[in-house]
């Protein structure tokens, strides 16, 4: 394989790697604008990749792929009842609705397609080639030769940039995350406000969760998220609250976790564990800190009496 060969290879991966850290990240940072942070990222992802595979079972893959964001947005839904309408603590409430997520998913697989789920083929969502700009050579098969999930994540970008920065419910939405008090003494419904917001980064990363089960691997496993909840909350800190910067992040931890393939096809000395590990490592130099410090909303995971 030729350099340049190998090159489109590994950006094809990474970006691939990196679409559903994306879609949850962007997600992620509607609701933390808000002021609330969802540990339970993790268990709408899981039910997006479930609901992916039964929805595409049912109807297709482009079904399966609404079904996995409504599926994710469902258990975001579970999670804002708790901790913004009922003002239970965030990170307990998050916790519970992961761990519950991942037990709750695998006893619904268990019992559906039984312990191992091995005659479970899912039918796959095509990529889309975009004309002329798949032939840029190196950048375009990685940009342009993607499935409708990548398009979304790039669509996104420029959108929640000019909703969280150019329109009224924008600014009311960050109002509620950097002081509640303030945007509701203005007349902002904070808990109508935080509860929508909760639910959009649960659509998405359920939708991140689709991607996992339909683009990726044409199945479902049990615990196939992988953590990839978590790390779409590292990537949230890494872009600080910023659509453009939430994306380069996810293209970062994206092609960590490509890198890992990389090295392998090279035969490389290294044993490729540590390479596995590499995402999770970045996701907690982040969360440190260790790439740069960032100001968090001021109002983040702080409850508000309803």
């Amino acid at each position: 394989m030729t350099d340049y060969a190998a090159l489109s290879s590994f950006l094809v991966a990474a970006v691939g790697l990196a679409v559903p850290l994306a879609l949850a990240a962007l997600g992620e940072t509607v609701s933390e604008r808000a002021g609330v942070i969802n540990i339970g990222l993790e268990g709408s992802v899981i039910w997006g990749a479930l609901g992916g595979a039964l929805g595409s079972l049912a109807a297709g893959p482009y079904a399966g792929l609404a079904a996995g964001a409504l599926a994710g947005g469902t258990a975001a839904l579970l999670f804002a009842f708790f901790a913004v309408w009922l003002n239970t603590d965030q990170i307990i409430t998050g916790t519970a609705v992961t761990i519950g997520s991942l037990g709750f998913t695998g006893a619904v697989f268990q019992s559906r397609f039984g312990a191992t789920g091995i005659a479970l083929d899912l039918e796959t969502v095509s990529a889309w080639e975009v004309p002329l700009l798949s032939r840029i050579p190196v950048l375009g098969p990685a940009l342009f030769d993607q499935a409708v999930t990548a398009y979304a994540a790039y669509l996104l970008v420029p959108l929640l940039g000019w909703f969280l920065f150019r329109t009224r419910w924008g600014l009311a939405l960050r109002a509620v995350g950097e002081s509640p008090e303030a945007a509701n003494a203005a007349g902002v419904p904070v808990v109508r406000t935080r509860m929508l917001a909760v639910v959009f980064a649960g659509l998405m990363a359920g939708l991140a969760g689709a991607h996992l089960s339909l683009v990726h691997t044409g199945t479902f496993a049990e615990n196939m998220s992988a953590g990839k909840g978590f790390i779409a909350i590292a990537v949230v800190v890494l872009g600080r609250w910023n659509p453009g910067g939430i994306v380069a992040a996810a293209l970062f931890f994206g092609g960590a976790e490509a890198l890992q393939f990389a090295l392998q096809a090279l035969d490389a000395d290294l044993p490729y564990p540590l390479f596995l590990a590499l995402p999770y490592v970045l996701s907690l130099a982040a969360l440190a800190g260790w790439f740069g410090r960032s100001r968090a909303p001021a109002g983040l995971a702080l409850p508000w009496p309803r």
